[in-house]
């Protein structure tokens, strides 16, 4: 029997995808999580064969957390189910751990495509991140600034285009105020911007 973890911070959300889920794979084990905190304590009493999860929660470092989930529970496989663009996410997820990215915009054959894939040992990879992939694979111009930063810059980064303070950041991340503030310095020198208004309007040029 399948064990599959839902982790969005939407009830409604969830209940969609486990309604769905239940039905299509009989008979499941299905848990929900509305954010990183619950997946941790989550992991701590069962084994997933599946999560899927959002970018987007409150109180997580959805990155970090996959980096978490893929170190101290290698076998369990993670699909993000996301809203956000993958354009932007998708590589750096997968670069993290997880076995595929999604929309939550894609229809019903898609997904159950995808998580068919990953419960075969398998990685899901869409048309449209494949042809990215393909483009940069016979191109040496990468036009995403935001690519050349750190895993730990591009949290930085989409926490503070979430709307939060580096005082904020540095307790979600368990950094000091100082570390946050050289890692936000090093992330708007290589983006050639100077505050967060510009910050954000080049986020929204890139649809970040």
């Amino acid at each position: 029997m399948k064990k599959i973890l839902l982790v969005d911070d939407h009830m409604i959300v969830r209940s969609g995808i486990k309604t769905l889920l239940a039905e299509i794979y009989k008979p499941c084990e299905i848990h929900e999580a509305g954010e990183g905190d619950a997946v941790v304590e989550k992991l701590k009493e069962h084994t997933y064969d599946l999560i899927m999860m959002d970018v987007q929660m409150p109180k997580t470092d959805t990155l970090g957390l996959m980096e978490f989930i893929h170190v101290r529970h290698p076998d369990t496989k993670v699909l993000i189910f996301s809203m956000s663009p993958e354009k932007i996410y998708g590589r750096r997820f997968l670069k993290a751990g997880a076995r595929g990215f999604i929309s939550k915009d894609a229809p019903l054959d898609e997904v159950t495509k995808a998580i068919n894939l990953i419960f075969s040992d398998r990685i899901y990879i869409s048309d449209a991140m494949a042809q990215i992939m393909a483009h940069e694979s016979f191109s040496d111009k990468d036009d995403n600034p935001f690519n050349k930063l750190s895993s730990r810059e591009f949290e930085i980064a989409t926490l503070l285009l979430a709307g939060h303070t580096v005082s904020e950041i540095s307790r979600a991340l368990n950094l000091q105020a100082s570390t946050v503030g050289t890692h936000k310095s090093r992330m708007f020198e290589k983006l050639r911007v100077n505050n967060l208004l510009e910050l954000k309007e080049l986020s929204l040029s890139h649809n970040l």
